[in-house]
């Protein structure tokens, strides 16, 4: 089985270089504030250094999703931020723009705005609209791994597996492209387990091959989260770019195929490092 998806016109997967998505945030509340770009030209030119130094394409948030922040707006003001953010960098970058949101009102002031991917937190659970969208507008989709009502579990990857298939059936059911679909297992958005929540992110992240049989290629995003902080003592995420980039490479061992990432080309390299091993070990 080869897992490959198109999303916004990159291919991503089997066989191909790791691909790294840079990460924008014109969110002033997300937990990183490095990431925080407000600015027209701050923000152009912050997409720009991320093309260049091999972004395959730019994500941008105009919401925290922090599940340990109560950031929450309303719809309206994260569309507005979305549009502005994604119309500016679609004008100006030579690669495809990917909106971070899990609701159907910004989903579409960023598809409107030039946006080719949507990346959905809630894995579809979110709102019941987003699916349809997606598949209406044929656009790349990320489904995330999200934790949900229901009875805590012990085995973290399994857990993580059965969720991303219940995204995945939700997508099926909407008529989304399955070659447009790459999945993510949620690395930092589960608190409420039988473990801590940062012995879970790293038993998923050591599990990552269990994923293969979903069909899709996997995204991780692991970049400056709590779980580094945690493991690391290191509670401020300005603080956590070797930790982030210990855990990409790990990642990337794991068999991701796509990391999301604030710091581009620190990343770049390390993924480059970390697939070139992972070709070694399967050669040898």
């Amino acid at each position: 089985m080869v897992n490959r998806a198109c999303l916004g016109g990159i291919v991503v997967g089997d066989g191909l270089p790791v691909a790294v998505s840079g990460v924008l945030n014109v969110s002033p509340e997300s937990f990183y504030q490095g990431s925080v770009v407000t600015e027209e030209d701050r923000l152009r030119r912050a997409g720009e250094a991320m093309a260049r130094a091999g972004a395959a394409f730019v994500e941008v948030g105009a919401m925290s999703t922090a599940p340990y922040l109560a950031t929450r707006i309303t719809e309206d003001q994260e569309a507005d931020r979305l549009a502005w953010a994604v119309d500016l960098l679609a004008r100006t970058l030579d690669r495809p723009v990917s909106a971070d949101t899990s609701r159907s009102a910004p989903a579409r002031a960023a598809l409107d705005a030039g946006a080719r991917i949507i990346n959905d937190v809630t894995g579809l659970t979110g709102d019941p609209e987003i699916a349809s969208l997606v598949a209406r507008s044929e656009v790349g989709l990320i489904l995330m791994a999200s934790e949900r009502h229901g009875i805590p579990r012990d085995d973290a990857a399994l857990h993580v597996h059965d969720l991303l298939a219940q995204s995945l059936d939700l997508a099926r059911t909407a008529g989304v492209d399955p070659s447009l679909i790459a999945v993510d297992p949620g690395i930092g958005f589960f608190r409420n387990q039988r473990i801590p929540w940062h012995a879970w992110d790293c038993a998923v992240l050591a599990a990552l091959p269990r994923l293969r049989s979903l069909g899709h290629p996997v995204c991780v995003g692991v970049s400056r989260k709590s779980f580094i902080g945690a493991i690391t003592g290191r509670d401020d995420p300005a603080e956590r770019l070797p930790g982030s980039l210990a855990a990409t490479a790990a990642a990337v061992m794991g068999g991701a195929q796509l990391i999301r990432a604030h710091d581009v080309p620190e990343t770049v390299q390390a993924v480059r490092v970390a697939e070139a091993i992972r070709r070694a070990s399967v050669e040898a």
